[in-house]
């Protein structure tokens, strides 16, 4: 056997129990514990998504022995544990429930196993900076399969974990240097399908599970192209030698997670180009889109990273300001390196900004929340958002784009292209990339930025960060040949629906979202000051007629665009199981939809500074 297997201070094994009951069984044997007793204890959150989420409440059972003898071990809080002292090894065995189908927490079924170590992997006090083992064996019960398949297909095993025995796709032994290498690695295991590709000589996999007829040869072109790029903005050589991206493919979901040498993506199968079937190429784009976001993680987030991260309590919150800088670059990065590895044409990117900057003028909160309140407010506020959310708050992600895109605007503009945000990123990551970097301090950034330049920045990010001011993003497209246009949403139909000359009129709008589902029309959402609220009408009220007319989901777009702004209308509702009546009055649809086009106008100077900024010959 491999001496780092046999001699490991701390060595784990995983176990598939039950797929019907969703249970993992984890053990934990500490070669040298603590005299005084071992204490050991799971994080209560993990990188990259910040909200407290208590993992150790899925633990179902706990015990430690030793010699094979009981041992007792007292819990101290929500998550921590203290095994009284032995004179030999210590082992922990538990039962962990693994029904979380997000990229956060860890899932197992007849179809696949997902675990990321957070929720399995307890942290051994003392010996954090130890080498440990993990043993991963395959499940013992058989894999789902379609009606009258036979056996299903044999599951395989992806991570970024360093192998120790078998080959690529075998479970076995993997290794990790230390407690924080070990929960960053997450681990994918089922009937899955991989594609493989070279992106500046470093090998790359996509792992999907959940759809067994990927289109390899588009994929790995698309792939390459795009890690490539990415590689190359922040300079050869990569970071890593190795990098897969886990994607769990389902028919309705959409995020990501962050790792340093893998990323976990959650996507709809629909959006993949699959063999033999029509691509959505819109869809295809937003996979694009979410890739390019994770892997510039690799970089800015897992490398550089805030101060306030580095040695982080994984047990608490943890405060920041600069997640703006972290999240909101990379969100403006990620649809931009679309179009500069030539995935994407301009119209397409423009037409994705138009989308983001549409979402931002829609968003009352924006007016409410500055953009560093809103990164010190995540652990409260952003993962945890309800009804009132868009009309209290601003997400980083999105108005940390148009942040970074208007300061990338900003600096090419006053320095005549010769200092760019790409300048500030590649200093950066001189300068913070080191594994052991201190981490960006507070401020930093923006030193860093008015010192590259050489201007005076500090006017710019006041008002960006610490105010509610929206930034003027069209005067400084305007400079790029970009022209900004804002409307408001039109009705193409008259009132009986002809297929004749339309009459166009300004939409009717309430003020409100409403989810369509299960045969209702329920409010999910009002605008602040708008129509519905100033009706009194609330998130949660099922909308049975409007007008006197019944309303269900499928009229329900229809019987909106029959009202007419300034008229009254009657809406019946129901709330907490009784009828009211309430009286709305409809105005014309908000200018809040933005488009963006190409200025025909644009002289040779203006076509050189967008050529350089997206990326075009």
């Amino acid at each position: 056997m491999n001496q780092l297997v046999a001699n490991a201070p701390v060595v784990y094994h995983l176990r598939p129990l039950s797929a019907g009951a969703h249970l993992l069984e984890v053990t934990c044997r500490i070669e040298r514990p603590s005299p005084d007793g071992q204490l050991l204890s799971l994080p209560a959150w993990i990188p990259g998504s910040y909200l407290v989420r208590d993992y150790a409440r899925h633990i179902v059972q706990f015990q430690a022995e030793s010699g094979g003898e009981p041992v007792a071990a007292h819990k101290l809080d929500k998550h921590t544990w203290r095994a009284a002292p032995v004179p030999g090894e210590l082992l922990v065995r538990m039962r962990v429930y693994a029904a979380d189908p997000s990229v956060r927490g860890a899932w197992l079924d007849h179809q696949q196993g997902f675990v990321n170590g957070v929720c399995v992997f307890l942290r051994v006090h003392g010996q954090e900076q130890a080498p440990s083992v993990v043993h991963i064996d395959p499940p013992e019960f058989p894999s789902a399969t379609a009606p009258d398949a036979g056996t299903g297909p044999p599951w395989r095993l992806s991570t970024g974990l360093q192998r120790l025995t078998g080959g690529q796709g075998d479970f076995g032994a993997f290794r990790a240097a230390s407690y924080d290498e070990l929960i960053d690695h997450p681990i994918l295991m089922g009937p899955n399908a991989t594609v493989e590709f070279l992106a500046a000589g470093v090998p790359h996999a996509l792992v999907l599970a959940g759809l067994p007829n990927p289109d390899r040869e588009r994929l790995q072109a698309d792939l390459t192209r795009l890690c490539t790029w990415h590689i190359d903005f922040f300079g050869r050589p990569a970071p890593m030698s190795r990098y897969v991206f886990l994607a769990r493919v389902s028919s309705d979901g959409y995020g990501g997670l962050e790792h340093r040498a893998s990323s976990v993506l959650a996507c709809r199968r629909d959006d993949l180009p699959q063999a033999g079937v029509m691509v959505n190429e819109a869809g295809y784009r937003r996979f694009l889109g979410l890739v390019s976001h994770e892997y510039f993680h690799a970089w800015h987030v897992k490398r550089i990273r805030p101060a306030e991260f580095v040695d982080a309590d994984l047990g608490t919150e943890v405060y920041t300001r600069q997640l703006w800088i972290f999240e909101g670059i990379t969100s403006y990065y990620d649809d931009l390196a679309l179009r500069r590895s030539g995935l994407i044409t301009v119209e397409q990117y423009l037409e994705m900004l138009g989308k983001s900057l549409t979402q931002l003028y829609r968003t009352a909160g924006r007016r409410h929340q500055t953009l560093e309140e809103a990164s010190f407010d995540t652990w409260i506020k952003f993962y945890r958002p309800d009804e009132n959310s868009p009309n209290a708050t601003i997400s980083y992600y999105l108005k940390g784009a148009l942040v970074a895109l208007a300061l990338d605007l900003e600096l090419r503009s006053r320095t005549a292209g010769t200092c760019s945000l790409d300048a500030v990123m590649r200093t950066l990551w001189q300068e913070y990339g080191a594994d052991d970097s201190p981490g960006l301090p507070e401020g930093q950034f923006e030193r860093l930025a008015s010192g590259l330049s050489g201007l005076d920045l500090a006017p710019f990010f006041r008002q960006a960060l610490r105010t509610t001011i929206d930034p003027p993003l069209g005067i400084l497209l305007a400079q790029f040949g970009v022209r900004l246009h804002m409307r408001g949403a039109e009705s193409d139909t008259d009132a009986g629906g002809t297929r004749g000359r339309r009459e166009e009129r300004p939409r009717p709008w309430l003020g409100l979202k409403a989810q369509l589902a299960d045969g209702r029309v329920r409010i999910s959402h009002v605008a602040a000051d708008g129509p519905a609220q100033q009706a009194g009408l609330a998130a949660g009220d099922e909308i049975v007629a409007i007008g006197g007319r019944r309303v269900t989901p499928e009229n329900w777009e229809n019987s909106v665009d029959r009202l007419i702004a300034g008229n009254e209308v009657a809406c019946h509702v129901f709330r907490d199981q009784r009828l009211l009546q309430l009286v709305c009055t409809p105005v014309p649809a908000p200018r809040d939809t933005c488009y963006l086009t190409l200025d025909p106008e644009a002289d040779a100077d203006t076509l050189a500074r967008r050529n350089a900024w997206l990326g075009m010959p």
